[in-house]
């Protein structure tokens, strides 16, 4: 809808007809929705009573909010809402340029009309106009939208002809108290997308960064191609972003336009400190940030001055953020404090005891769905820990059974013969499993090796018994799956763990379930870690080769997961110079020093006892300005 010229008032009248009981006044505003309010003023009272918005024959033409909005008010009035006709009517819908077929008009009040629209989420620029009409009742300026909310609804241009960043960038982070309906969850959600007026602009921009992002060849972007998981973060980033700004920022229509307004960015970091996010969760929005300034920068018109400044604003930041911001504490004292930590011994007692009553509820109970879903989460726990050193979470989330005969479903692989990450039975008697993991974490930078190992017997005789019987039921358990799931572990509703917290909580629960605490699985590396650097570690596999299928180094040990390994080594030590100590003591001699004049050399001098030292004040002072000259 073309924006109509405004008046002083922000409004344009459009008529101003009058029937025998009411006065009625159209106006057309700019918002993003078709926008023909018509106002009805009671003639004898002079207030504004009633506001008809609702024509029922038109509301397939209009947004789905303003389906509920027709739906709410019924609702509300109970069905019994005013109905115009006669003259009445004719002015109406002539003024509103209606159809003169409009079977019936409803009108509501003002007080259901602002409560069916806070229902039903519409734009807050609709919001400001009710608060308005119901301020002022007796005004004869009936609808007024100040400047500065028009603004923010004109539609944006999908490609800007200037393209800069907003300056000056802010020289300090400004001041932020969480908002009083702040949600954790303020993302720009695709319910909420879906009914933007002009998401096709959103949706051209994200098409446009995603091709830049992801493309194996695009000589305009720094570095190699994102992979499918650095995408999805990314998008989540953007989306957190927009919405952010649509919830708490009042901007109705969020574009990638966006990230060129500095203060926004600012504000953004602000709400996320006072929020008490971490400097990792920030410090990767800000690399996103400088992802989507850089694709502004390849689009024609982007080699303004202000994107190079505002890259290195944005470093700037970053690095402040992460020296400022605390880490979060991964120490296993503290953590046990919180009930998020347990040892390793009780780890694998649990899932001893959980593998041991699967195993005998199977036996009394036969195959049912329950006992299955047992079976499946005992071999899921032990696949997570106990009988392999940790492998990372993405390669269990993503391993695919021996039943599974299709292509890889890694996103990113490009071998037409790879078989993706998969659990395979090399032979039934006697049992022998393997597992293969051609997509890690670290298979770029490990010039694409495969990690490749024979399971264990007792681990690979669980999960033999569970893809067989218990597995099928499962399956048929969950109609809407059946046997087109390929993965080896599988949620409540048997669909693979493709969402990395889908499985923590799906863990998290289990856990508690068994006397547990409520730990992340991927702590289950730092608890392994803990206890192979310990100075009480048990006889076990070499570090090396632990590490190898956790798929890192033992370098990584030390740096990430093992956060007693500087307090050990500083105790080990100060322990460790008692003895040295001790050693000098008992080799020290009590006879008195020889103070005669010694041959032996020093710093290129002789040493001389003390009645000879006037004799050698020269070479005093010479060893004095050597000193000074080092």
């Amino acid at each position: 809808m073309q924006a109509l010229p405004l008046t002083q008032s922000g409004i344009q009248q459009r008529g101003l007809m009058s029937s025998s009981e009411y006065t009625f006044k159209l106006v057309q505003v700019c918002l993003p929705e078709p926008s023909k309010l018509v106002v009805m003023c009671d003639k004898r009272k002079r207030q504004c009573v009633c506001l008809c918005q609702v024509y029922k024959s038109c509301l397939d033409g209009l947004l789905p909010n303003y389906q509920a909005f027709y739906r709410v008010c019924s609702r509300l009035t109970k069905h019994q809402s005013t109905l115009l006709s006669g003259q009445d009517k004719q002015l109406l819908v002539a003024l509103a340029g209606m159809d003169v077929s409009v079977p019936h008009v409803a009108v509501v009040s003002l007080a259901v009309c602002c409560r069916a629209l806070k229902l039903c989420k519409v734009p807050a620029a609709v919001l400001h106009a009710f608060d308005d009409i119901r301020l002022k009742p007796a005004s004869q300026v009936v609808l007024g939208l100040p400047e500065h909310i028009l603004a923010a609804h004109a539609q944006p241009s999908p490609n800007p002809v200037q393209l800069q960043m907003t300056t000056p960038f802010p020289v300090t982070l400004p001041e932020c108290a969480l908002p009083a309906d702040f949600k954790k969850q303020h993302g720009l959600l695709a319910k909420l997308h879906k009914h933007l007026v002009h998401r096709a602009v959103l949706a051209q921009h994200m098409g446009e960064f995603k091709s830049f992002s992801t493309s194996p060849f695009q000589l305009n972007r720094k570095g190699i191609a994102h992979s499918s998981r650095t995408w999805q973060n990314s998008e989540k980033h953007v989306y957190l972003f927009l919405g952010y700004c649509h919830h708490y920022q009042q901007v109705s229509q969020p574009t990638l336009q966006l990230f060129l307004s500095s203060p926004l960015i600012a504000q953004f970091v602000s709400f996320h400190i006072a929020a008490g996010h971490s400097q990792l969760y920030i410090r990767n929005f800000l690399s996103c940030a400088k992802c989507v300034l850089r694709w502004w920068q390849s689009k024609p018109g982007g080699n303004h001055p202000s994107f190079v400044a505002g890259l290195e604003w944005l470093q700037t930041l970053g690095l402040q953020v992460a020296d400022q911001l605390p880490r979060p504490s991964k120490d296993p004292k503290g953590l046990a404090d919180i009930g998020k930590w347990m040892c390793a011994a009780d780890l694998v007692h649990t899932i001893h005891g959980a593998e041991q009553q699967s195993q005998a509820q199977m036996q009394q109970q036969g195959v049912t769905v329950e006992t299955s879903r047992d079976m499946h989460d005992a071999a899921l726990a032990a696949m997570i820990f106990s009988h392999l050193p940790p492998v990372r979470l993405s390669c269990i989330r993503s391993l695919v059974g021996p039943a599974y005969l299709g292509p890889c479903l890694h996103p990113d692989c490009k071998e037409p013969s790879c078989e993706g990450n998969r659990l395979s039975i090399m032979s039934e008697s006697p049992l022998l499993m393997r597992i293969s993991l051609p997509h890690h974490k670290n298979a770029r930078k490990w010039g694409k090796a495969v990690i490749e190992f024979d399971v264990p017997s007792d681990l690979a005789q669980l999960l033999h018994t569970y893809l067989g019987a218990p597995r099928k039921a499962l399956l048929e358990h969950h109609l809407l799956i059946g046997d087109a799931c390929p993965y080896v572990f599988m949620d409540m509703h048997g669909r693979g763990f493709v969402a990395a917290a889908v499985l923590t909580l799906y863990w998290q629960k289990w856990l508690v379930s068994r006397g547990g605490v409520p730990m992340n699985p991927s702590m289950c590396r730092q608890v392994f870690v803990d206890e192979r650097q310990s100075d009480s570690a048990t006889a076990g596999p070499s570090n090396q080769g632990a590490a190898m299928v956790m798929g890192h180094s033992v370098k990584q040990w030390d740096k990430w997961y093992d956060m007693q390994y500087h307090p050990r080594l500083a105790q080990n030590a100060v322990d460790g110079m008692q003895s040295w100590r001790a050693a000098m003591l008992q080799s020290h001699t009590l006879a008195a020093p020889d103070l005669t004049l010694s041959t032996a050399l020093h710093c290129g001098h002789a040493l001389v006892s003390d009645y000879e030292e006037s004799r050698y004040q020269s070479c005093c002072c010479d060893s004095d300005i050597d000193i000074d000259l080092d």
